[in-house]
């Protein structure tokens, strides 16, 4: 019976790790065959749980293209024995002394096996008739051993990359929103915001560098907090604001009684004109954010208070808001609150089973002066956010 060597030739010494490598090259194999490609895909996904580095990995793809099959097949001719010349070219060019390095770093993490010859020298050797009796070179049995092990690694790793890239992806659009927030509530509302903007700089900076997953929630927790500050700085703001206006509003109704013996409005103009805004509540971007919906149903891009109130009145029909119950928004709230209804509306159409009479309800509320279209908005953002996170 033929002997096959287990040691290393020359002066390498039997370790540890030789010795398990060459175990699984003679381990029973978990399934009878493997796509070489595929365990070689999977290994560069999860290179880092087998420790070796992607030229060691550049140095097995070479190995694998002298084995002449698609599929490592138990029971097949599994040893490749290609020169270091050979090896060198088909590693585009990698220096002789680095290929023996990553060679044996694949040895070592017992994804290869040795079959060394007497000599050292990798060659299949013939009989008097030209038949193959001994290969000696490198074995890829231990792949096709490993095949199912570095597939579950593979998938670990792969989990592992995407849940880093939604983290990261998330953190990006919670300080992206706190920053655009932060500098919209400064140049409308005042105040002073230095310190916040400081801190959120501070936390963008920070995703310049290359973070570790535990290093990027932590990272989320602080972007979530920077910005919940943010929006209640602006709700409080807005708070402060509304009664401003309310006073000023007060006040000028008081001043137009003197002129009251040239004309005398009529009831129904005294309650609208101290419930409807002057101007628009929102910065249109920010409405734009919380109901992208509505952007798709506009034939151009909505640059304009006059283009989302022409938009919402095309898609008031579609989604059973009557002519009638529309007029009434209009001339309570103002056009374009309704219009910031209409469009908060087809954003939730799914949790709205009546919208023509949830509208009718919003229209009673701001006739009381009870509605304001602002929380509403900011729950929107608040519900991307946190779908985001």
């Amino acid at each position: 019976m033929e002997h096959i060597s287990l040691t290393p030739f020359g002066r390498q010494p039997m370790t540890a790790r030789l010795i398990h490598s060459q175990q699984l090259a003679q381990a029973p194999a978990p399934q009878g065959s493997a796509d070489k490609w595929a365990i070689l895909r999977d290994l560069t996904a999860a290179r880092v749980a087998f420790c070796v580095s992607d030229r060691a990995l550049a140095v097995l793809a070479a190995l694998l293209s002298f084995h002449p099959d698609a599929e490592l097949r138990d029971g097949g001719q599994l040893v490749v024995h290609p020169s270091n010349a050979s090896l060198c070219d088909r590693a585009h060019g990698m220096a002789e002394s680095t290929l023996r390095r990553h060679l044996s770093a694949l040895v070592k993490a017992g994804l290869l096996a040795r079959r060394d010859s007497p000599n050292g020298k990798r060659f299949a050797a013939r009989g008097s008739s030209g038949q193959v009796q001994a290969v000696f070179g490198f074995d890829l049995r231990p792949l096709l051993v490993r095949a199912p092990e570095i597939a579950a690694k593979a998938d670990d790793a792969r989990a592992a990359a995407l849940k880093l890239k939604r983290t990261r992806e998330a953190v990006v659009m919670l300080l992206r929103d706190a920053s655009k927030l932060a500098a919209w509530g400064r140049e409308e509302m005042g105040g002073n915001w230095d310190a916040l903007e400081d801190a959120i700089r501070l936390a963008q900076r920070s995703t310049r560098r290359r973070l570790q997953l535990a290093e990027l929630e932590e990272l989320r927790e602080t972007s979530a907090d920077l910005l919940g500050q943010v929006k209640a700085r602006l709700k409080v703001l807005e708070t402060q604001n509304t009664h401003g206006t309310d006073a000023q509003n007060e006040r000028h109704y008081q001043n137009s009684k003197k002129d009251s013996y040239e004309s005398e409005p009529c009831l129904e103009e005294q309650e609208v004109s101290a419930v409807r805004p002057t101007e628009p509540p929102l910065p249109l971007g920010l409405v734009l954010k919380a109901v992208p919906e509505i952007a798709l149903y506009a034939p151009d891009p909505l640059r304009s208070w006059h283009d989302l109130i022409r938009v919402a009145d095309i898609v008031r029909p579609m989604i059973g808001i009557s002519p009638d119950a529309f007029a009434e928004a209009q001339r309570i709230m103002g056009p374009e609150v309704a219009a910031i209804v209409v469009a908060y509306i087809l954003q939730r159409l799914d949790t709205i089973a009546r919208p023509g009479g949830y509208l009718r309800s919003l229209s009673a509320k701001a006739a009381e002066g009870a509605f304001s279209p602002g929380p509403m908005v900011m729950s929107l953002l608040r519900s991307e956010t946190s779908k985001a996170a």
